[in-house]
């Protein structure tokens, strides 16, 4: 057996001890893309309540009170429920690969790399993006 053989993988995430299907599995990208959509009206929503149409339509200040709600919204429930306002609501978790909780500095630490965007777009294996790959941490189903 080959070295290229030894290390292939029979499903994604089995390298790093996830399982290949159900609770703890390696999330799907449509799983992904959908909580990320979610967060991002619930920002817009939360954005518009609070500092009104120029957060949707402004070129002033509040122009970037959306993604400061994304982020303040994600950081913080990253850090403490393991997870996003989408994330939750689609059954996905970010965890620590070493299984200890997110906790506030890489949960701060990921999305602030999720809003200025070329991380999470830089994917590497498991599909983890930089700020996973950074921060320690992968998204898993929680269902």
């Amino acid at each position: 057996m080959t070295d290229t053989a030894e290390r292939q993988e029979d499903w994604p995430g089995q390298s790093l001890g996830l399982p290949e299907k159900g609770r703890g599995s390696l999330a799907t990208w449509r799983s992904r893309v959908t909580a990320l959509v979610l967060d991002w009206a619930i920002s817009m929503i939360v954005a518009w309540a609070i500092f009104g149409m120029g957060a949707l339509r402004g070129s002033d200040w509040r122009s970037f009170m959306i993604l400061a709600v994304f982020f303040v919204q994600s950081s913080v429930l990253t850090a403490i429920l393991g997870g996003s306002a989408g994330k939750l609501i689609t059954r996905l978790e970010v965890l620590r690969l070493d299984r200890q909780p997110v906790g506030f500095i890489r949960g701060f630490a990921r999305q602030a790399m999720v809003c200025v965007a070329i991380p999470a777009m830089v994917i590497g294996v498991h599909r983890r993006g930089l700020h996973d790959l950074t921060c320690g941490t992968v998204v898993v189903n929680r269902r």
